[in-house]
């Protein structure tokens, strides 16, 4: 595949992507399933001048801090990040991934904002990535 023509795709699939997005939203859940969001949280354990964010400063955290905003259930998981910083070095670092499905919206996204900045400030954090998708679950 020539330079112009990985150009010419991939300004073709950025343009669907608006287009495709919304009629995904769009599609009935099958029979028994319903629409939720799907909020995912990665919280990186390294403190900025050494150690880690403990087990039981995360399990302080989420008692305080994630149960209370999504009181009716969420899934927490241990995970292993890595990113490229500025300067082109790899990092690396603990992480806890947390998976929440609730109704989709603003009131959720406000939740998961709280959630990081609370995160943010507890442990010195630069950031907490946040990704949300709309899915059919059932119970």
């Amino acid at each position: 595949m020539t330079v112009s023509t990985r150009i010419v795709f991939a300004l073709t699939v950025l343009l669907l992507l608006p287009v495709a997005a919304p009629q995904a939203e769009t599609q009935p859940c099958p029979p028994g399933f319903e629409r939720y969001g799907e909020y995912r949280m990665f919280f990186g354990r390294s403190r900025p001048g050494g150690g880690t964010v403990s087990d039981e400063e995360w399990s302080d955290f989420l008692a305080a801090e994630v149960t209370p905003r999504f009181p009716d259930g969420l899934t927490v998981l241990d995970g292993a990040g890595q990113w490229r910083d500025g300067a082109g070095a790899i990092g690396r670092e603990g992480a806890k991934l947390l998976i929440v499905l609730a109704a989709p919206g603003a009131e959720a996204v406000r939740r998961t904002k709280e959630i990081a900045e609370a995160y943010k400030r507890a442990f010195d954090q630069q950031s907490v990535l946040r990704a949300i998708q709309t899915v059919c679950a059932a119970f």
